[in-house]
């Protein structure tokens, strides 16, 4: 009768382990496909006016032979939105372009660090067609 009751005490204890090893494997499974299944960063934000800029004028939507470069000169609006103030450069086509891809579009205040005005320059290279 006495050995019954050491059997009993045995098996509480490794039940206990067993149960403890069984959360424990449950708790990092679940935790695994919970950091799987979440979403990546779809895409960060421009870091720079240069960079914000850069982005808005990709894809021309005209052709051309050879590059063009430009110098753009902008400020920046009460409510955070560029405006052109002036395009150095030969073709009226690509001063037309800049404008209206850039004229009013938001730009972010953490892109701006308190500056109000830039000058940036624009190259855009010639097309591949």
């Amino acid at each position: 009768m006495k050995k019954n009751h050491e059997d009993r005490n045995t098996n509480g204890i490794g039940a206990s382990k067993t149960l403890k090893m069984l959360v424990l494997v449950v708790t990092i499974a679940f935790s695994s496909v919970l950091s799987a299944s979440t979403n990546p960063v779809e895409k960060a934000e421009p870091t720079s006016v240069t960079e914000t800029v850069g982005n808005l004028l990709k894809n021309p939507d005209f052709q051309f032979n050879e590059d063009i470069g430009a110098m753009v000169e902008i400020v920046i609006n009460q409510d955070d939105e560029m405006v052109v103030l002036s395009v150095d450069t030969k073709s009226e086509t690509v001063e037309k372009y800049i404008k209206s891809r850039l004229n009013y579009k938001k730009i972010s205040k953490e892109v701006l660090r308190n500056r109000k005005s830039f000058k940036i320059p624009v190259r855009i290279t010639k097309s591949m067609f």
